[in-house]
């Protein structure tokens, strides 16, 4: 019995040494890999590059809630930094956001003198993705001015979607502008189902405020094509999309856009009370020139020159005749917009 406690004690003693050998050979091996292995090199640094990112992200928010100056003064700096950089991507994405801005507040020169710019350094630099939506924001500038035919602009859009594919937002951005085209050209169904994919991509990434303008979008299609209680519906999930942003302005734009729709339908009272809503809004924004053409279109039943929702995208909306024919849209003249912009 003491024999067979002795030789199970020696056992134990030889698994423990084993053991306490194969612990120690793998902490060598370790050690002589880390050892051999090149000194690690401190990550690349991008400290001014996020700075200029964050300012894009800002200056953007800033546009799609109708402060298009203070978007362009966070650009400004969000430019210098770019500079400082040398990094042909940021530069490019700077001044894109840049011409919107101009676009938005209708300095057409500036803006396409920026998004000429853009292109061509895209191109330099081989961004393609940057050079291709370049020409998407020209082309849908020359369409809503009305210098670019819907069809030259419709297959613009075709050609680029395979490169603008490898951006997410860029592709929705080339649905839309899609959409528009095939909603001057009369083909109403087509140009719905383009501006919702646009939506199932903003939707899905949480980009509320562009979700909001997908359906209002949406609203301005079934609309000139007769659509209005779709074009209510449309219009309602603008809003909620909107209150979920806090898009002020988007939200006083779509009530707007509301009343426009009651009056296409005859309902003189819900299209007051549409822009009675607007008109409250725009005071609480401070905005008094644009609540004051809001409270216009109430007394005299008639069109007034107030900001677009978001004019680097939106075409206006119809006159109730021009509704009915589905073709002609009126717009609006820019240097007024500026005027109301100056006098707020």
């Amino acid at each position: 019995m003491w024999n067979n406690i002795v030789k199970k004690n020696r056992i134990g003693m030889i698994l423990l040494i084993k053991l306490c050998l194969i612990v120690q050979l793998c902490w060598t091996v370790l050690f002589f890999a880390s050892c051999s292995s090149a000194p690690k090199r401190p990550a690349e640094i991008f400290t001014i590059q996020s700075m200029v990112e964050t300012n894009i992200t800002l200056a953007n928010r800033e546009a799609d809630h109708g402060n298009f100056t203070q978007a362009l003064s966070i650009l400004d700096e969000a430019w210098r930094l770019a500079v400082t950089t040398d990094r042909p991507a940021l530069r490019i994405r700077v001044n894109l956001s840049r011409a919107n801005a101009h676009h938005a507040l209708g300095w057409t020169a500036e803006a396409e003198r920026l998004w000429q710019e853009a292109e061509q350094e895209a191109n330099a630099a081989g961004e393609q993705v940057l050079a291709s939506v370049s020409r998407i924001y020209r082309a849908r500038s020359m369409l809503l001015a009305g210098t670019m035919n819907p069809r030259e602009v419709l297959n613009l859009t075709l050609r680029e979607q395979n490169i603008l594919r490898k951006d997410r937002l860029f592709s929705a951005l080339n649905w839309t502008v899609k959409g528009i085209a095939e909603k001057e050209m009369g083909r109403y169904a087509d140009a719905e189902r383009s501006i919702m994919n646009a939506l199932t991509i903003h939707e899905k990434d949480r980009y509320l405020e562009q979700a909001a303008y997908d359906w209002y979008l949406i609203a301005s299609v079934r609309s000139v094509a007769g659509n209005y209680a779709g074009a209510i519906e449309a219009l309602d999930n603008a809003l909620g999309f909107d209150r979920r942003a806090e898009n002020t302005f988007g939200l006083a734009m779509t009530w707007t856009a509301k009343g426009e729709v009651y009056r296409n339908m005859g309902d003189e009272e819900n299209a007051a009370q549409a822009w009675r809503r607007s008109a409250a809004i725009f005071r609480a924004m401070d905005r008094q020139a644009d609540a004051r053409e809001v409270e216009a279109r109430i007394r005299k039943g008639r069109r007034s020159n107030i900001p677009r929702r978001n004019p680097e995208w939106e075409e206006d909306w119809a006159e109730e005749e021009e509704a009915q024919e589905g073709r002609r849209w009126w717009r609006r003249d820019r240097e007024n917009e500026r005027d109301n912009d100056n006098e707020s």
